[in-house]
């Protein structure tokens, strides 16, 4: 029996999203994999058949959805096999921190735009010496009469060149407590002093569009902060949960993704010598099994998400195992492809690019591993 219960509203739309997905994206995927961005347009398609920020409330434009639409849309867009357009990253990782710690006129101003794909957001944490560990950060947010002076830089940063708008995670010089420094402000793009950096090259995922951002002196209201100052460390552990199983998510749906696809392949290539063929047969039941080991932990961790239950730790546990398991999916399935496992025209070569990355992703597997052990009393 299946984990999550989807109601007739639910399917519908996943209908409607794997159709637009046939028509508008995965016939284009190949173009913007060599033009490393995906226009625009796009994203504000997506937008006007209400597929980005499907929990906004109705107020703002959205759908007030609950979380399996949002669990939906990342499994209809991920089986496009690219990583370009990065709607979950925008619709539930981003968004999301206006959505919950915004101002009523924050709201007003941005979620619209938001759900429409007129705006399309980014966050910025990561730096060249900061990554995982938060107090680390150098970026510094001096407030004064009325107005908030950040300068630093930012690396790795998703949707860099795209964006319109950007939750900048960034310290009080002056705060002493490097946990209680941290505040988060919305800077938007064209401001000055707020500069883009070109697209990086990059081992996969290439069509996501992936950059330094700088700030020189650049200047935003006071009024352009999330929250209270110095709350910023507090929102960022809030919202990893999310974060963390979605990605775990997006790993096991990529697994699955290469899982079908080289069953096909062996089934329609014709028999080769029956030893190889049976190993291929054990791998692929091997990849099959912990491909549902995961998804059934994904599930109950969805459902528990649902009911507002802090499953921070699980989360991480998922987080790194999945990520990991998708990857030991994907050597399996090259190396049953033979050598068309080692050809551009194999499918399995961009997903086998775009997972490598996973184990980065939102804290690095070793960075799961470490919170898991902590909570252990190690």
């Amino acid at each position: 029996m299946d984990l999550l219960s989807y109601t007739p509203a639910h399917e519908a739309f996943r209908m409607r999203l794997r159709e637009f997905c046939n028509t508008r994206v995965t016939p284009f995927v190949d173009e913007w994999e060599k033009n490393h961005l995906v226009p625009r347009s796009v994203w504000q398609e997506m937008g006007r058949n209400g597929f980005l920020c499907t929990s906004v409330p109705r107020e703002y434009g959205g759908m007030e959805g609950d979380f399996l639409y949002s669990v939906i849309a990342l499994e209809e867009v991920a089986r496009t096999n690219h990583y370009g357009l990065d709607a979950f990253l925008h619709s539930d990782i981003v968004t999301p921190y206006i959505q919950s710690y915004g101002s009523s006129d924050q709201k007003k101003k941005y979620l619209t735009g938001c759900v429409t794909g007129d705006i399309v957001t980014a966050i910025a944490m990561t730096e060249p010496g900061a990554g995982s560990d938060l107090s680390a950060l150098a970026s510094t947010a001096v407030e004064a009469d009325g107005e908030v002076v950040i300068n630093g830089s930012k690396t790795f940063i998703s949707n860099a060149v795209s964006c319109d708008l950007v939750v900048v995670a960034a310290k009080d010089p002056d705060e002493g407590n490097p946990y209680k420094a941290i505040s988060l402000y919305l800077v938007e793009d064209g401001t000055p002093g707020f500069k883009k950096g070109t697209a990086f090259k990059k081992l996969g995922l290439h069509s996501q569009d992936t950059a330094d951002l700088y700030f020189t002196n650049c200047r935003i209201p006071v009024e352009n902060r999330l929250g209270e100052k110095g709350s910023g460390f507090v929102k960022l552990m809030k919202k990893l949960q999310q974060e963390r199983l979605l990605v775990a998510l997006l790993a096991v749906v990529k697994a699955d993704f290469m899982l079908q696809w080289t069953m096909d392949y062996l089934k329609n290539r014709g028999s080769g010598a029956p030893v190889i063929e049976q190993a291929a047969k054990f791998s692929l039941v091997e990849t099959a099994t912990e491909i549902k080991l995961g998804r059934t932990f994904i599930d109950k961790l969805i459902m528990e998400h649902m009911r507002g239950e802090d499953v921070a730790i699980q989360t991480s546990m998922a987080k790194y195992w999945c990520s990991d398991m998708a990857n030991r999916s994907a050597n399996t399935c090259l190396d049953i492809c033979g050598d068309f496992g080692m050809t551009e025209k194999c499918p399995i070569v961009r997903t086998f690019r775009d997972i490598r990355a996973f184990p980065i992703f939102a804290g690095t597997n070793e960075i799961m591993k470490n919170i898991v052990a902590k909570q252990m009393g190690f």
